[in-house]
């Protein structure tokens, strides 16, 4: 892409895309399916700060340490959404890899909440830089 915005841009749509298909499969009592796309919100609005800093990663884990060390560590964001971002990594391991174990509905509730206020936070600070 020559225009670095619509990256931006497209990072912010598609987390907000998976917010929105969280939402849905809530709806649709599909817990698990649910906490996923609710993680995957976070990892594209996380993207897209990362990608701010001329970096990208593909893994998750590279993803949230890139996310504490630039803006976490620095003050930029603060701490409680590096610990939401933890909780729904962790909800989202649950979902996707304990066979046994369903997330119960007002956990996503919760989950889902965390999600979208991290989305939220990172299109106001992407405003703020006049990045999106």
């Amino acid at each position: 892409m020559d225009d670095p915005k619509e990256n931006y841009r497209l990072y912010v749509q598609n987390a907000q895309e998976m917010l929105d298909v969280a939402r849905e499969n809530l709806n649709n009592n599909h817990s698990n399916s649910a906490c996923n796309r609710a993680y995957y919100g976070i990892f594209y609005a996380a993207s897209a700060l990362i990608y701010s800093k001329g970096l990208s990663y593909g893994k998750h884990s590279a993803v949230l340490a890139a996310f504490r060390q630039h803006f976490i560590k620095t003050g930029i964001f603060d701490k409680k959404w590096s610990d939401d971002y933890e909780f729904i990594m962790n909800s989202r391991h649950t979902a996707d890899y304990d066979l046994y174990d369903v997330i119960e509905r007002e956990d996503v509730i919760i989950v889902l909440a965390k999600a979208q206020g991290f989305v939220e936070e990172v299109k106001k600070w992407l405003q703020k830089q006049d990045l999106l």
